[in-house]
């Protein structure tokens, strides 16, 4: 098992300097650091093995074949999935927009999502929408930011309820084990976008009862441009596939196509490799730490950078003060624009993220056009988030 202490010295990247100043990184909701071992996968694989998969009977094509089947076992076991049930996209919106063509939406259904969704849970659902003439609903947030569970829209005419698990703006934790109890008790598909949650909290797809879930790599210390789509072995076998054509088909003819077994049927083209498998690595790391250790390690910093954050005059902080929330906290100086904060931030080393976080019907409920938001990772300190305070209160001094 590995420990929590020191262990920025498995992230090359964290070793650098940003303007003349050591990094200290806060933007992991955005995307995490890689450790050097989910590095070290991508150079074997292209000096090694490079070979395409599910094609050759040759060495290289045989052992990159069986590293990407492993990767799907290690993220499914990693979900407590089949390894049928995973299969790879490039992110989270490619596995949402997947999911929005490829179920049979008609002009007499009704879409539940929440008024907190990310673009990427938002924008598919809104053009199926207006394609078919289906109806798209919110649940509302109260005041503290928290869904508001007495005004959900549902009934029998709803087909899908997508509901994001962690907040990416309000570092929420929806209850979504309930939401999916509801949707299923009036028929309805239940999906949850997991890009926040799957990288800080242990995720069991089962005892979620979610009928499908999205999550994206590079959040969680593997690299862009390979994400993850769940969905109930049932459920994928009656869908029809999104993208159709190479590495999908188990025959066709001048006429007509047969669809090869999940997860293939929904794998078209040459896949993202190299990406499948480090994805892998990255499961076996987070694991080796435990996810029940990296949930605690976050908890405690997000407290601690609440608690500091409080210090500070002039400060408003979007979501509740405590409860169930995790991984980030977005905030605002008064009279001062994100964009400058994180500007002069960086020339501290101090990497946040700032602008309207891909959610502007969000800001919009919050009254704002755009949030500061920084984000620890297990691999960050508390002497990070002093070093973001005390960087703070000289860009109050900068505006006074």
């Amino acid at each position: 098992m590995k420990q929590l202490l020191d262990l920025k010295k498995d992230f090359p990247i964290l070793n650098e300097k940003v303007n003349g100043k050591p990094l200290v990184y806060l933007d992991n909701s955005a995307t995490s650091q890689k450790p050097q071992e989910v590095i070290n996968s991508i150079t074997e694989y292209y000096t090694k093995y490079n070979s395409n998969v599910h094609r050759a009977v040759h060495t290289l094509g045989e052992k990159a074949t069986l590293k990407y089947e492993e990767a799907h076992e290690k993220v499914a076991n990693f979900i407590n999935a089949s390894k049928e049930e995973v299969i790879f996209t490039r992110n989270t919106t490619e596995s949402i927009n997947l999911l929005a063509h490829s179920l049979q939406i008609s002009k007499s259904d009704n879409i539940v999502i929440t008024d907190m969704e990310h673009h990427s849970n938002l924008i598919p659902w809104q053009q199926i929408c207006k394609k078919t003439g289906a109806e798209l609903r919110f649940i509302p947030i109260d005041k503290e930011g928290k869904l508001n569970l007495k005004q959900i829209p549902i009934d029998n005419n709803t087909k899908v309820v997508s509901v994001v698990h962690i907040s990416n703006v309000l570092g929420i934790i929806n209850p979504v084990k309930e939401l999916a109890k509801l949707a299923h008790q009036y028929g309805a598909l239940f999906i949850v976008d997991a890009a926040q949650s799957v990288p800080h909290i242990k995720v069991d797809v089962k005892d979620l009862d979610a009928d499908f879930m999205a999550f994206s790599g590079h959040k969680m210390l593997a690299p862009t441009g390979i994400g993850v789509l769940y969905g109930k072995k049932r459920l994928l076998q009656k869908l029809p596939p999104f993208l159709t054509g190479g590495g999908m088909i188990s025959n066709v003819t001048k006429d007509a196509s047969k669809w090869a077994d999940i997860p293939n049927k929904f794998e078209a083209g040459t896949p993202n490799v190299s990406g499948a498998i480090a994805l892998g690595v990255a499961v076996d790391y987070l694991q080796n730490i435990g996810m029940d250790e990296i949930n605690k390690n976050v908890k405690e910093l997000v407290s601690y950078l609440m608690k500091r954050l409080l210090e500070l005059n002039n400060i408003s902080i979007y979501g509740p003060e405590n409860g169930d929330r995790t991984a980030l906290v977005s905030f605002n100086l008064l009279n001062i624009h994100p964009h400058d904060v994180a500007e002069i931030l960086d020339k501290e080393g101090i990497a946040i993220r700032a602008g309207h976080m891909c959610a502007k019907p969000l800001m919009d409920i919050l009254g704002v056009n755009a949030v500061c938001r920084a984000s620890p990772y297990f691999y960050n300190t508390k002497e990070d988030i002093d070093h973001l305070i005390e960087s703070l209160k000289k860009v109050q001094e900068v505006f006074k």
